[in-house]
């Protein structure tokens, strides 16, 4: 495990959630890393790529440093697990909570044949996000979808017997709830027991006849419940140009899927881009069988992303309509990937391709800063933003998008369990039993972005002179 960040000391009364957070990130890196070596070689490409990218565009470079983004990039990575229990989920949400993550936002997955829902477990304050963003999407398992109930009744009962995590890291989540944090010893053991959960472990918990049963009903499904706990199926650093790197995936070896999920390519990128590499066909060994030649098992892959700028809702309904569109198009003319680039081009000319426009109209949400002729003019007569703005007394800049897509996570899923697309099962959302096997309410990813950009006003206007900013404009 790598030692917690400098300026942690042993005997420190709390580690910060910000440092667990840090150090687990890392710690997870270093162990994908060596089970995954193709991961190693995508991080590798996409440091080339961002640093080619921000030698060839001083703007962006002093963009991204402005905004406190720069530092970010060498340490972003989301990761993905899924689970088979409400108490799986219940106790995870208890585990992030010391590394200061909080579960934001409702994912429903089944409506694309995925049969799972969920939520992100990340930071949510701007301080917390600026040293590091790690966040992971986390899905549960919807055994009520398996139709054949003797297949769910078994799945049931193969959950039911694991536990995922190790009880020397449930002792220190409750040390952290009672006390109210971790002193650095214990913050060392705490990643180093919380990584146990992730690991991946080749041995199956079922034999091959029961595993062939629930691939037939589904491979996600077999990947939940046949192991010892939700290893981690991939883990994503952030790029500044991922069409780069979706080109330069195969001469490093690695084949990327078709298609990049999410938005097309553009001069102002909104909400989120993925690709990923094919998952791996990884050795297991079944239950009874010992440990020689067993079968194998696909799962666990490589994805890369590309973050854009928050949308309001107003902005999320408008990109929907677009994508359902394209998606539409696409089926007319054919599915191949050079057509729905195309039609999903053509489409999106119909989204503002600029930052004034899409603030003008309300699409993304913006973080505001007093510009230099605004500090320099000694105070303000208005509190109005937009007449601000226009003086040239008041700057913005894109709020970065934390969260995740719906139809392009299960692109994702769909891509790297098999290939093809599996059967839509009916789309019965359940934020309700989600909220209460979590034990948790979810946060609202808008009203997240709103307060950002409202604190970042109210700062910007005290910093100008004006103490109250223009109620219609927050």
């Amino acid at each position: 495990m790598p030692p917690l960040p400098q300026g942690v000391t042993h005997g420190a009364p709390h580690v910060p959630p910000e440092e667990i957070r840090t150090a687990f990130s890392r710690a997870m890196s270093q162990m994908y890393r060596a089970e995954v070596p193709q991961y190693g070689t995508l991080v590798d490409l996409v440091a080339e790529v961002n640093t080619a990218c921000l030698a060839a565009d001083p703007a962006l470079n002093a963009a991204l440093a402005n905004a406190g983004e720069l530092e970010r990039l060498d340490v972003e990575r989301h990761g993905a697990i899924r689970l088979g229990t409400a108490a799986e989920l219940f106790h995870i949400r208890r585990l992030f909570a010391v590394m200061g993550m909080h579960p934001v936002g409702y994912y429903d997955l089944s409506v694309a044949g995925v049969p799972v829902h969920s939520t992100v477990f990340r930071p949510i304050g701007d301080a917390a996000l600026r040293r590091n963003p790690f966040r992971v999407f986390t899905s549960l398992l919807r055994l009520e979808l398996i139709a054949d109930a003797g297949l769910r009744a078994e799945a049931e009962r193969i959950l039911s017997q694991r536990r995922i995590f190790t009880p020397r890291a449930l002792e220190l989540v409750a040390t952290f709830e009672a006390e109210g944090g971790l002193d650095a010893a214990q913050a060392e053991t705490f990643v180093r027991e919380a990584l146990e959960t992730f690991r991946w472990h080749r041995e199956a918990t079922v034999d091959r006849a029961a595993y062939e049963r629930l691939i037939a009903a589904h491979r996600l499904i077999a990947d939940v419940v046949c192991f010892r706990g939700p290893h981690i199926n991939h883990l994503t650093p952030r790029t500044l140009d991922i069409d780069a790197v979706q080109a330069l995936m195969p001469a490093h070896g690695i084949a990327p899927k078709a298609v990049i999920e999410g938005p097309p390519r553009r001069a102002c990128p909104i909400l989120l881009r993925q690709t990923s590499f094919k998952a791996l066909e990884e050795p297991v060994a079944f239950a009874g069988e010992g440990t020689g030649d067993g079968g194998t098992h696909t799962a666990r892959f490589g994805e890369i992303e590309q973050r854009g700028i928050a949308l309001t809702p107003e902005g999320r309904r408008l990109y929907d309509a677009l994508l359902d569109a394209a998606r539409a198009d696409t089926q007319a003319s054919g599915s191949h990937a050079g057509a729905y680039e195309a039609a999903l081009s053509a489409r999106f000319r119909d989204f503002p391709d600029d930052w004034k426009t899409m603030r003008r109209d309300g699409l993304a949400y913006f973080r505001y800063a007093p510009t230099e002729a605004g500090l320099a003019a000694g105070g303000i007569e208005t509190s109005d933003p937009e007449a601000l703005v226009a003086a040239g007394h008041l700057g913005f800049s894109p709020i970065v998008y934390e969260d995740f897509l719906p139809v392009s996570a299960a692109g994702i899923f769909q891509s790297n369990l098999g290939g093809a697309t599996q059967a839509s099962y009916a789309g019965h959302a359940s934020r309700e039993a989600f909220e209460a096997a979590l034990g948790a309410r979810l946060a609202d990813p808008f009203a997240l972005y709103a307060e950002a950009q409202a604190r970042s006003l109210t700062d910007a206007l005290v910093r100008l002179g004006q103490r109250r900013p223009h109620a219609a404009s927050v």
